[in-house]
């Protein structure tokens, strides 16, 4: 079986704001992450990333800032490589099936690793990050860095069965035990 995962990036992965991170000096990783990563990758798992960038259509910053954003993050992780980002440029309104909740940017990474994703662990902060792993029949991890304390305060009934951990680095040593 394909030891596969799936990581939102904003809050996740690294610190997010309200504002947007729209430069590789505004991406600062969340303490314990990349050492997460790495253990991952350590132990034989493909690490992919779905991200929401709608920044790039607001006008905040260019597909090319965000290349730059992603080599600042894959320089951390000193030789251990992330298999797949996959990002979607996309407003909410846009009604794009690429956007979170939208399964596309999943449906890409099962192409791409000949998979399915059905029970693999989707890691997120936010109430789409935990809806696209539900449609795909994904477990979903709810961390409480970046917005996931404010998506646990909504009280949102469907979020009841989903495990909740303080970062990504607890998710991580509770798969690997």
């Amino acid at each position: 079986m394909t030891k596969i995962i799936v990581l939102d990036r904003d809050g996740v992965i690294n610190h997010d704001s309200d504002a947007f991170i729209k430069s590789p000096d505004e991406w600062l990783p969340i303490e314990g992450s990349i050492e997460a990563i790495k253990r991952l990758k350590q132990a034989g798992w493909i690490v992919a990333i779905a991200t929401n960038q709608s920044g790039i259509k607001r006008g905040y910053y260019s597909r090319q800032t965000l290349s730059m954003m992603h080599q600042k993050f894959i320089d951390l992780l000193d030789g251990e490589l992330v298999d797949w980002i996959s990002y979607a440029p996309y407003l909410s309104e846009d009604n794009s099936p690429a956007r979170k909740p939208g399964v596309g940017m999943l449906q890409a990474i099962e192409k791409r690793f000949n998979c399915n994703l059905k029970n693999a662990p989707m890691v997120g902060d936010t109430k789409a990050d935990m809806e696209v792993a539900l449609a795909k029949s994904m477990q979903p991890y709810l961390v409480k860095t970046g917005k996931g304390e404010r998506t646990l305060a909504k009280g949102d009934l469907r979020l009841q069965s989903i495990p909740v951990y303080d970062n990504l680095n607890a998710v991580v040593e509770a798969l690997l035990a």
